[in-house]
């Protein structure tokens, strides 16, 4: 199995932001990083009789940056490339086959009511099930 707070330790090895979060983003950080479980529709991944070999965890990423639109669109970009390159690997104990990215880019989600720029970063990962 693979929590949210697995992904956000593994985020923390990019070297992006200066706080990494999951689950509850502290607005009043700059140059943040928050992970989430993003809702869904995909269907439980089963095999016929019985459980497949792999899972899928949803996962939205939130770059919470600052008042500079263009360093929030670099950084969030930045790190949209990074995981662009990932193959497989271990998050903990547990094999990541992929990471499928969602968009062809970050999206922006214009500013929080500090007008802090935040940009989202969508995408699921295709992990072992044990």
């Amino acid at each position: 199995m693979i929590y949210l707070a697995d992904i956000r330790n593994w985020l923390k090895g990019f070297n992006i932001a200066d706080y990494y979060y999951s689950g509850k983003l502290d607005a009043n950080k700059e140059k943040a990083i928050c992970v989430y479980q993003r809702k869904s529709t995909i269907e439980a991944v089963r095999a016929v009789g019985g459980k497949s070999s792999y899972n899928i965890k949803p996962i939205s990423v939130l770059i919470h940056w600052n008042k500079n639109s263009t360093e929030t669109e670099k950084t969030a970009y930045k790190l949209y490339e990074q995981l662009e390159a990932v193959s497989s690997f271990l998050l903990n104990d547990t094999k990541v086959y992929f990471i499928k990215l969602l968009q062809s880019e970050p999206i922006s989600v214009g500013t929080d009511d500090n007008g802090i720029y935040e940009y989202v970063i969508e995408f699921d990962i295709y992990y072992e099930r044990k």
